[in-house]
């Protein structure tokens, strides 16, 4: 399971207990730097929520008691995800959380899934380290389009990695994201360029994965 692999486990993370006050939850933010910890039920296995460094000093300076327990300031009880949910159905909990907690197939807590993991994997697709150019390709989203592109690229070059964007019903045209691999000349990218906007397919953007966008100076042939 994808969401398996990228989430840190429970053993290897901060947590407090519910039975903890807020002074006590406090000196274990500023002993390990994090903004945020999970909080969890006395036998670890229950995830009650999140507890903020930023709520429990604002609590402090409006002169709160800090010997109320840590669950007095808890936040993101309702904010967990299924280990065996669809990838992209986190795209839609996560948003300005820092993490999402995951629970096992018991509703057990598991561990996090961070916003730092889930970026580092898409930044994966892009194929940085075996990529050479990404191009940008307006369709207008007909069935069989995509297939096509691909086509006319892959005759000449290795596709390293594709990505739609603009994949709504209401959006008229869309987006398509060839990465293409290493070893590319720039005699032939304008060969691929030639070929797609000879089929219609409009070339927007040609970005150079190690230098930037590229598409004034392609040579043309």
């Amino acid at each position: 399971m994808l969401i398996k692999s990228l989430v840190l486990k429970k053993q290897f993370l901060t947590t407090v207990q519910e039975s903890v006050n807020l002074e006590e939850a406090l000196q274990i933010l500023e002993d390990t730097g994090f903004r945020c910890v999970p909080i969890l039920d006395e036998t670890g296995t229950i995830f009650r929520g999140n507890i903020y460094k930023m709520h429990i000093y604002r609590h402090k300076s409006r002169g709160g008691d800090m010997s109320l327990p840590v669950t007095y300031l808890l936040k993101n009880a309702t904010k967990t995800i299924p280990i065996n949910s669809p990838f992209f159905k986190v795209f839609f909990n996560i948003k300005d959380l820092p993490y999402i907690a995951v629970l096992d197939e018991e509703h057990r807590f598991y561990g996090i899934l961070t916003h730092t993991k889930l970026l580092n994997m898409l930044s994966e697709a892009w194929n940085i380290n075996t990529g050479s150019y990404v191009l940008t390709v307006i369709s207008s989203g007909q069935s069989g389009e995509l297939a096509e592109m691909a086509g006319i690229i892959s005759r000449e070059a290795n596709i390293a990695g594709c990505l739609t964007l603009d994949a709504r019903k209401t959006a008229l045209v869309r987006r398509n994201l060839f990465t293409l691999k290493a070893g590319i000349s720039p005699a032939k990218l304008q060969h691929i360029v030639d070929n797609l906007e000879a089929n219609n397919y409009r070339v927007a953007e040609i970005d150079d994965l190690q230098k930037g966008s590229i598409l004034d100076e392609l040579p043309k042939i």
